[in-house]
């Protein structure tokens, strides 16, 4: 579990004016919300939050929210950007019980070379780049690695066949594709389509000439 303190401030404006003010000043508004309490309005550094959420957990870090001196322990639940600068307008901070299962959504990353693949001009397809999984946040993995090492043309990964760590389940069909194996097409493939496109075509267009010709002929005939 990674975790990191993050400290937050009340007593902040809650009008669109007042949000955009703080924006220029390199502050951020959030609200901290959960079970058994009343949702607070706060807000935080820019900086501050960039840097707690720069190590390896990325946004399932699990914080220690310092609000005014009380400590919540807490997990970043939604973070809003602009639309075009991508810029963080707001953040929702979820109070967790660091006993109780919660869902995040894990990265996935691939590792190993597939040498079977590679010589069938394959390519390993991970179609799923985030796994959801519902476990305590202590053991909150940093990311889900999977091995394509010995992965061949016909292999399929479903989402319950990865391997995770214990305590960690996953959530969501267990047939859901995770990582797949495409054919690719080489350039001699492609040239010879093509070459095969290019002569039916021509074919083709002999006929229709020929057929014209005959047509033509025979309106000669009918017209002596």
């Amino acid at each position: 579990m990674s975790e990191t303190v993050l400290l937050a401030e009340t007593g902040r404006a809650t009008g669109s004016a007042d949000a955009r003010r703080m924006r220029r000043d390199d502050q951020i508004p959030a609200v901290v919300y959960g079970q058994g309490m009343e949702p607070i309005s706060v807000s935080v550094a820019r900086r501050d939050l960039r840097l707690a959420l720069s190590g390896p957990a990325g946004m399932n870090t699990v914080l220690d929210l310092t609000v005014d001196g009380t400590v919540y322990p807490a997990i970043v639940k939604d973070m809003q950007r602009h639309p075009v600068r991508r810029t963080v307008q707001h953040v929702d901070f979820l109070q967790i019980n660091l006993d109780a299962e919660i869902r995040v959504n894990i990265p996935v990353r691939l590792e190993g070379e597939a040498k079977d693949v590679m010589n069938e001009n394959g390519l390993v397809d991970l179609t799923m780049s985030e796994i959801e999984v519902a476990t305590t946040p202590k053991n909150i993995p940093d990311e889900i690695v999977i091995d394509v090492t010995d992965f061949t043309m016909e292999t399929t990964l479903t989402l319950g066949e990865v391997a995770l760590p214990s305590g960690v389940e996953a959530v969501g069909d267990p047939e859901w594709t995770v990582v797949t194996v495409l054919t690719m097409r080489t350039p001699v493939l492609d040239a010879e389509d093509e070459a095969a496109e290019a002569a039916e075509a021509e074919a083709a267009e002999g006929e229709g000439d020929a057929a014209e010709g005959d047509a033509d002929a025979a309106g000669d005939d009918a017209g002596e």
